[in-house]
């Protein structure tokens, strides 16, 4: 994600003509967005973001066990 903000901040700066980006080719401004690219082939092909996703609804269902326990006072209810 920091490569593509960059990416548009680089285009953006190339645009305005604000030295050295402005003296800079194309090529070089527009490298970020391939490596972009890259990067997100790479995880989704490696399942480092179907990792993420799961390693965060756990988190989240954690949670939410814990709010539910600490709003009946640690009784164990059926819910």
């Amino acid at each position: 994600m920091y490569l593509l903000g960059l990416g548009l901040l680089l285009v953006a700066l190339k645009l305005l003509g604000v030295a050295p980006v402005a003296d800079w080719p194309w090529w070089g401004v527009m490298l970020p967005f391939p490596l972009v690219s890259f990067w997100w082939a790479f995880c989704d092909l490696t399942g480092i973001t179907k990792k993420r996703v799961a390693e965060r609804e756990e988190s989240r269902r954690i949670a939410r066990m814990r709010k539910i326990i600490a709003r009946n006072n640690g009784r164990n209810t059926v819910l």
